[in-house]
């Protein structure tokens, strides 16, 4: 059962993640649900990669979620001629102790901003691999631990713009969740010039929250249950990737990983101790369309990988929730039941 230190975590997880919620939100109008996942990606320890068309806000997006957050950021702009020990550092002869000396390079920061990804190349796109899966960086055979929390918020344009490289599938893998910011609505791009017209709100943002307040907040999604039908249904719709006859790439086991890890962040941002299929089903587009290939037929015929993950949530069958009544669905909840599959 749920003890009362476990409900005081998450109520304090709630309660935090409104602040950042909120702070983030006075300067990206109109995108309550992108800055819920960008939280989300937070506190699951995994990390974000934000892709759609210059000017709509991505930048502006991840500078106000590390600016919400008082640790320590930076900001890596890529280009063509960025090298990967710019990103990751570098050992320089130190005249005096005659010794080598190891400079940290802009990745040894809490939360770095990698703006647009894919204009540098496939090389320095590389040197990112290793801390973005195992949280260190290792050079010249020696291995250097990342600060924790440790999040990358990257930024990138469609492959199609001109003077972009296409991240390569390992690099795409690593990212838990990409989102696309969009075009604001009409009344959100009006209250846009009244806010952003006279100045940059980004000037005026102060952290709402600590890095230690965030490292309790991912401990305490950790203890997020999930029962046995759930994690079976989120294998299930990642199979189901594996053997579509429009992919020739399905989602990979770290999928499956990202997408349970993200499930538990989103039900305690709803005050739940246990996730639900509800928010499997939220997070699989997110979570699971950036990593999958569709085929050659499946591109002739204008079929995207979100257009195949919703159809795959279509097909695969929900579990139902528990029937007996004044049951919690959390620690030691019933086990669920099949239904057939929902419409979104």
């Amino acid at each position: 059962m749920t003890t009362y230190d476990d409900r005081a975590s998450l109520t304090d997880l709630t309660a935090t993640a409104e602040r950042v919620r909120s702070s983030v939100e006075g300067v990206i109008e109109g995108k309550p649900e992108v800055v819920r996942l960008s939280l989300t990606v937070l506190l699951a320890e995994g990390h974000l990669l934000i892709e759609d068309v210059p000017g709509v806000g991505k930048t502006m997006l991840a500078k106000a979620l590390a600016r919400s957050i008082d640790c320590s950021v930076r900001r890596i702009q890529f280009t063509p001629d960025l090298l990967p020990s710019d990103i990751t550092g570098v050992s320089i002869w130190d005249q005096q102790r005659r010794d080598f000396e190891f400079k940290p390079g802009a990745i040894f920061a809490q939360i770095v901003i990698g703006d647009e990804i894919n204009r540098a190349s496939p090389k320095t796109q590389s040197a990112l691999l290793e801390s973005l899966e195992e949280r260190q960086v290792t050079i010249d055979g020696q291995t250097y631990e990342l600060p924790s929390p440790f999040m990358v918020v990257a930024t990138q344009n469609p492959v199609e713009m001109e003077g972009t490289y296409p991240l390569p599938e390992a690099q795409r893998d690593r990212f838990m969740a990409r989102i696309s910011i969009g075009y604001p609505s009409a009344e959100a791009e009006l209250q846009m010039l009244d806010v952003h017209g006279g100045v940059n709100p980004l000037d005026d943002l102060q952290p709402v929250a600590h890095a230690h307040d965030i490292v309790k907040l991912i401990d305490a999604v950790r203890t997020v249950h999930v029962a046995e039908p759930v994690r079976r249904y989120a294998v299930d719709l990642v199979a189901a990737t594996r053997t579509h006859p429009d992919l020739r790439l399905g989602a990979s086991p770290r999928a499956t990983l990202h997408l349970l890890r993200a499930a538990k962040a989103s039900a305690a941002l709803g005050g739940r101790d246990f996730a639900l299929p509800d928010d499997v089903q939220a997070l699989a587009v997110a979570v699971l369309a950036h990593r999958l290939l569709p085929t050659a037929q499946a591109q002739l015929n204008r079929r995207t990988s979100e257009q195949v993950v919703q159809e795959i949530l279509q097909r695969t069958p929900v579990p139902a929730a528990p029937q007996q009544s004044g049951l919690s669905m959390g620690r030691g909840a019933p086990a669920y039941g099949q239904q057939q599959p929902r419409r979104l």
